[in-house]
């Protein structure tokens, strides 16, 4: 898998400040990024043509820093591609590149207390392009959401996640049982899928017998009730 090493000179910086400074910085890191010509050229605008042969989203580029800081990984997302419902044990910033993704944000109702068992409610939904700035998540209740692409083009963003607070990647949720397990990183959602894995048949499914196969389509509107919007650029809360 080609290093990123070389783009990510100037991230290296910002991971010494505490938790809400790191991710502002991430943020404008990130969005510097996405700006890049070169770094445009060389690492973003052929992944739309490679994007054309799959219809599942996944990692395009991944590096992980050697001390463990961060995670940077570049996603793909074909039209109609989407995440499960999930959190992360680490903070994350992500900024599209190409086209838009929506981002769908969820509270926890429940107090955690049983194991297997989650209430959730959606609290809000915004598409982010290029020019929306970035969506930054806290790790688990911080930052529950779903990522996808329901446009008709193929959309490219990076992530930027900091170093696990825990040995599980995160957990996934299924509303319609009120129902979470942790996440491992090769159990399918958080693993870094390539195109070599998804052309030769390898790679791992986006969910397991513990989750309905059935999901609903994505609905329109960027806002659903009874949610506050974030500010561009914010962090959301929940």
């Amino acid at each position: 898998m080609p290093s990123l090493a070389p783009d990510t000179s100037e991230l290296e910086k910002v991971f010494d400040l505490p938790s809400e400074p790191t991710l502002r910085e991430a943020a404008s890191a990130l969005a510097r990024l996405v700006r890049e010509p070169a770094f445009l050229d060389s690492r973003i605008l052929p992944l739309l043509e490679q994007a054309r042969w799959v219809e599942d989203w996944y990692v395009a580029y991944r590096y992980d820093a050697q001390d463990g800081f961060c995670s940077l990984q570049i996603f793909v997302w074909p039209p109609g591609s989407k995440t499960r419902i999930h959190d992360h044990s680490s903070w994350g910033v992500f900024h599209c590149a190409v086209g838009s993704v929506l981002e769908e944000r969820y509270e926890r109702l429940d107090d955690g207390s049983r194991t297997g068992h989650a209430r959730l409610k959606k609290i809000w939904q915004l598409s982010w392009n290029r020019e929306d700035g970035a969506s930054t998540i806290l790790p688990y209740e911080g930052g529950i959401h779903r990522v996808g692409n329901p446009g008709v083009s193929t959309a490219i963003s990076m992530h930027l996640y900091g170093p696990r607070t825990a040995e599980v990647d995160g957990r996934d949720y299924d509303p319609s049982r009120d129902y979470v397990c942790d996440r491992r990183e090769n159990d399918g959602q958080g693993i870094a899928r390539t195109p070599s894995e998804l052309f030769a048949g390898t790679a791992h499914p986006t969910s397991n017998q513990d989750f309905d196969r059935k999901e609903t389509g994505w609905k329109s509107g960027r806002q659903m009730s009874g949610g506050t919007l974030p500010r561009r650029g914010s962090t959301p809360s929940g």
